[in-house]
């Protein structure tokens, strides 16, 4: 029997991306989070905004994708029939993306500074550690599993 071996969904795009252009982008997510190192809540809550506006790899892949998809359509419908192949590449690097975690833009993308949602939460729990929000959590043994677990998802979710 055949086995298909894929790399895990929260690794696939650092194992396919350039050690250093993930050095440099760890880099810059850690000098952001020790910037706000004794910060004020403002400036907690600007950064948490930034976090969730920005662009994971996965949401650029997808718009950069439909951009071309729809691009070689059209251009196939009204100019040759060959631009039909664009959209066929396209799909097929989306394809091999979802797979194995690479495809032709990706290291364009990564080398501009487009991060994995991993990368991104990673930032966001940081900035909430030090805005305080796991502060507040009962140590083990201290309060009851339930109100750990009600402190835990507050926390989580603030």
């Amino acid at each position: 029997m055949i086995s298909l071996r894929f790399p895990a969904t929260a690794t696939r795009v650092q194992r396919n991306t350039d050690p250093e252009v993930n050095r440099l982008l760890r880099a810059r997510t850690d000098a952001r989070v020790a910037r706000l190192e004794g910060g004020r809540r403002v400036e907690f809550e600007a950064r948490l905004a930034e976090l969730d506006r920005e662009w994971d790899i996965e949401r650029a892949l997808q718009a950069n994708a439909a951009a071309l998809v729809v691009l070689g359509t059209l251009l196939g419908h009204r100019a040759d029939r060959r631009f039909l192949l664009l959209p066929a590449a396209v799909l097929a690097f989306l394809g091999q993306h979802a797979l194995q975690g690479w495809c032709l833009p990706l290291p364009l993308f990564r080398r501009r500074g487009v991060r994995t949602i991993g990368e991104i939460e990673r930032e966001r729990y940081a900035v909430k550690a030090l805005r305080g929000d796991f502060d507040s959590i009962p140590a083990p043994n201290t309060a009851s599993a339930e109100r750990r677990v009600r402190a835990v998802l507050a926390a989580v979710d603030a």
